[in-house]
């Protein structure tokens, strides 16, 4: 059975990337994430409900298209031992890993929004900012998860712990990047209470992710958002910039005789 490999998978699962392994880690990643999305979309109505368990497994499935060569290109260049088709099992299994622990969880979640206050209520606006912290915390958690899986199998194939946090944090950002302006394109995932129902807005492809980050932060910091991006820029570099540096000394592999 493929589910428990790949749950915890072990340091020869990226040695046969094969049909099999591909399909059945595709095959997860989508039921998982369909069964979540649709517990997300739920609240606003039951079309919402579908439409957002189409657009979540849509989500993982246009970022892992358009990022495969990047990724893999980007394993060979840091030295992470792994080839193209490894680098995408790789990270397919992450996404997999994190839509299984998302699904499992699609049955508290559906009843969290089937016991919400409904979106024609006069509690509507503050049910859905908790609805939205909720699940923010809930995506947050699988994806923790499954990165420290990715981590301990680029661990265990590269030449040293260095390169492997180098190796993540590369394809992290570029599925980062690259994810966050497919969910601005395929929006709205949640529903605002005050709005219709549909599967994409208008003009999905008017404007951009960061665009809109961008000019919620103007907003909030009073037309100050240069320095408060420098200063955020600061605190990741400062939390990060130690992980990267640090050198952990590499497990040695022994040789069987």
């Amino acid at each position: 059975m493929l589910l428990r490999p790949l749950l915890q998978p072990d340091m020869a699962w990226l040695d046969q990337p094969n049909a099999r392994r591909i399909a059945g880690s595709a095959l997860a990643a989508t039921l998982g994430l369909a069964a979540y999305g649709f517990s997300v979309g739920f609240w606003r109505s039951p079309l919402m409900g579908v439409y957002v368990a189409i657009k979540m497994p849509l989500l993982i499935a246009c970022t892992l298209a358009c990022n495969g060569l990047l990724n893999g290109l980007l394993g060979a260049l840091l030295g992470s031992g792994l080839g193209f088709r490894q680098s995408w099992l790789a990270l397919l299994t992450a996404f997999a890993q994190a839509a299984l622990i998302l699904g499992s969880l699609s049955p508290v979640t559906f009843f969290l929004a089937w016991n919400a206050p409904p979106p024609d209520s006069a509690q509507a606006v503050t049910a859905h900012s908790a609805y939205l912290i909720a699940h923010t915390v809930l995506i947050a958690f699988a994806g923790v998860v499954s990165n420290l899986h990715l981590h301990r199998l680029l661990a265990g194939r590269a030449p040293s712990r260095l390169v492997a946090r180098g190796t993540l944090f590369a394809w992290l950002a570029g599925n980062a990047f690259l994810g966050a302006q497919f969910s601005w394109i395929l929006r709205p995932f949640f529903g605002s209470p005050g709005l219709v129902v549909e599967f994409l807005r208008d003009q999905p492809m008017r404007g951009n992710f960061y665009q809109a980050v961008w000019s919620t932060l103007d907003v909030l910091t009073g037309g100050n958002a240069v320095p408060a991006a420098v200063v955020l820029a600061l605190l990741l570099s400062l939390f990060f910039l130690p992980l990267v540096l640090k050198r952990t000394p590499h497990p040695i592999r022994h040789e069987s005789h």
